[in-house]
């Protein structure tokens, strides 16, 4: 009973619908700036992935030629 009493002091609904704009608009801009950031994380994490295999793949040509020259 007292946590409903607690979290109901939270909700807040007004009566004019014009005061949930500016809710929205920041809402839009930062769903807009998070799928940005969601895809600039994505496209560094590829150009990391397919650093990361060429270095592997040259280190495993080193370690063959190394291994043939023994």
């Amino acid at each position: 009973m007292l946590e409903w009493t607690v979290m109901s002091l939270f909700l807040y609904f007004p009566e004019d619908k014009s005061e949930y704009l500016p809710a929205a608009i920041s809402l839009g801009i930062f769903a807009i700036a998070a799928y940005f950031t969601f895809r600039l994380i994505v496209r560094i994490s590829k150009k990391e992935a397919l650093k990361a295999k060429e270095l592997e793949e040259r280190l495993q040509h080193q370690m063959n030629n190394s291994g043939e020259n023994s």
